[in-house]
């Protein structure tokens, strides 16, 4: 519930109310007015809702038909001449944030709140965090790959951060569930479009950087998505960084007045051995460490939620046992042909993340490698560049492209986009299981490796803005044809 008077109060603080139209000339009938519900989806508004007029598509007939379920007051930037009363705004997601905030009582005051940003890694970490933390602690995680308000049931999450709205009332539930902490990933989208704005969380994690998610409807350079990433330790009232992320220096004379801990080269919290399925540290947490996610970058990712969690309450116990136990859907799972040969799925989206996935596969497997690869429609594409310039140098590896969420563009456009920058042999084949299919078959023994890239655990393919679930995903495609 939230009174008119409070709402009013929230924006002016902000300096954030330019005024009230009252077009109805009936504004002291409204000054005792309370609301039951907050929405920005005008088909789930009516007379107890304050309505949030967003989004660059949004039309007047969205309100209208809201008015006629009974809407009777709206937020937004402009007027649209409705008939009922408006609150003005400068910004109508700075707004949405803070009175999202007040709506649910500030549910964010109640939990311990740590949150990962980065351009690879964050699920992964977000992950070891989760397994740790509930060693001793009641954590919720808002995750790209899964939610859970509770601890016990999971759903599938629609964005890497969840719009304003949706976070404090998520956050609300996790409190009512009796949750003690919250893990979350925290996109640069999320700091640009301010659905966290206002928010403090108790640590930020900045795991590494590499041009990513730059377009012409996301960052228009790298140098705004890196700013955009920063911000989260503008934010945090603790930090954990990694030293061996690019441009590193940036971000640590940004938190040299924040409480902060590094890790990685030259820092006190550093891999001293590294082996496939276990590794030994130095410095905060020094000891040894199983773990099931291969790779010296899962590693460090464990190290960098270690941390973090350290800071929140875990001990070091609960560090060692949340490590051993974390698994990832999607993150380097492993599938074994009966010829015993390899089959890996992982998320790998971007050149930098795909670039450390062919590096600990061929790490581990010494015959014939083939890898499957596509890239996203209508997003992220520089991706495609990127792509095309690191399989150059990897001349042993056969690469197979493929349809990976095309979207509204046509997939074998993307797939020759991705050639067009590759002066190497390169196979197409549109459909992702004939891909899948093929690149299995041709493996003869154990030394041998499919690398299915790119989607993780989604099962679903993203077409012409729908997802289809005919597709049931790389992993169950693969145990099909083990």
């Amino acid at each position: 519930m939230i009174r008119i008077e409070q709402v009013l109060a929230v924006l002016k603080k902000d300096k954030n109310f330019r005024e009230i139209l009252d077009q109805g000339n009936y504004y002291f009938e409204w000054e005792n007015l309370a609301f039951s519900k907050i929405s920005y989806d005008s088909r789930d508004a009516d007379a107890e809702t304050l309505f949030f007029v967003k989004g660059a598509a949004f039309k007047k007939e969205f309100l209208e038909q809201a008015i006629e379920n009974g809407l009777r007051f709206y937020v937004a930037e402009q007027d649209y001449q409705v008939g009922i009363p408006a609150i003005l705004v400068t910004d109508i997601k700075k707004a949405m944030s803070l009175l999202a905030m007040e709506f649910y009582d500030h549910p964010h005051d109640k939990l311990k709140i740590l949150a990962f940003t980065g351009t690879k890694g964050k699920t992964t970490a977000a992950y070891f965090a989760y397994h740790i933390l509930k060693q001793s602690h009641k954590p919720a995680m808002f995750s790209t790959m899964n939610t859970t308000l509770d601890g016990q049931t999971f759903f599938k999450s629609q964005l890497t951060t969840p719009e304003s709205l949706d976070l404090f009332r998520m956050m609300a539930q996790a409190v009512e569930n009796g949750m003690s902490h919250l893990i979350m990933e925290v996109s640069s989208q999320a700091f640009l479009v301010d659905r966290v704005y206002g928010l403090t969380f108790d640590v930020g994690v900045f795991l590494n950087i590499s041009p990513d998610h730059i377009g012409p409807i996301e960052h228009p350079t790298f140098e705004d998505y890196f700013y955009h990433k920063r911000l989260l330790m503008e934010n945090s009232r603790a930090v954990v960084v990694n030293s061996g992320m690019d441009h590193f220096q940036v971000v640590k004379e940004q938190v040299s007045l924040i409480l902060h801990d590094f890790y990685g080269p030259d820092s006190e919290n550093q891999i001293t051995q590294s082996q496939a399925f276990n590794f030994d540290l130095s410095g905060q947490l020094a000891g040894h460490y199983s773990i099931q996610l291969i790779g010296k970058f899962n590693q460090e990712n464990a190290i960098a939620a270690g941390l973090a969690c350290l800071r929140l309450g875990a001990s070091k116990e609960d560090i060692q046992k949340g490590i051993a136990e974390t698994s990832v859907p999607g993150r380097m799972e492993v599938l074994t042909q009966t010829n015993g040969a390899k089959v890996f799925v992982d998320y790998a989206h971007n050149g930098d993340s795909l670039q450390k996935l062919l590096d600990v596969v061929l790490e581990h497997q010494t015959g014939t490698i083939t890898l499957l690869i596509g890239a996203p429609g209508n997003k992220g594409e520089s991706r495609r560049k990127d792509f095309g310039l690191l399989l150059n140098h990897y001349p042993a590896v056969q690469v197979i492209l493929t349809a990976d969420d095309p979207n509204f563009e046509d997939p074998a456009a993307i797939c020759q986009e991705i050639a067009s920058h590759m002066t190497r042999p390169y196979e197409v084949i549109i459909n992702r299981e004939a891909a899948i299919r093929k690149a299995m078959a041709g493996t003869k023994e154990d030394r041998d490796a499919v690398i299915i890239a790119g989607k993780g655990a989604d099962a679903y393919q993203i077409v012409a803005g729908k997802k289809d679930a005919s597709y049931i995903g790389d992993l169950e495609i693969a145990k099909k044809y083990l």
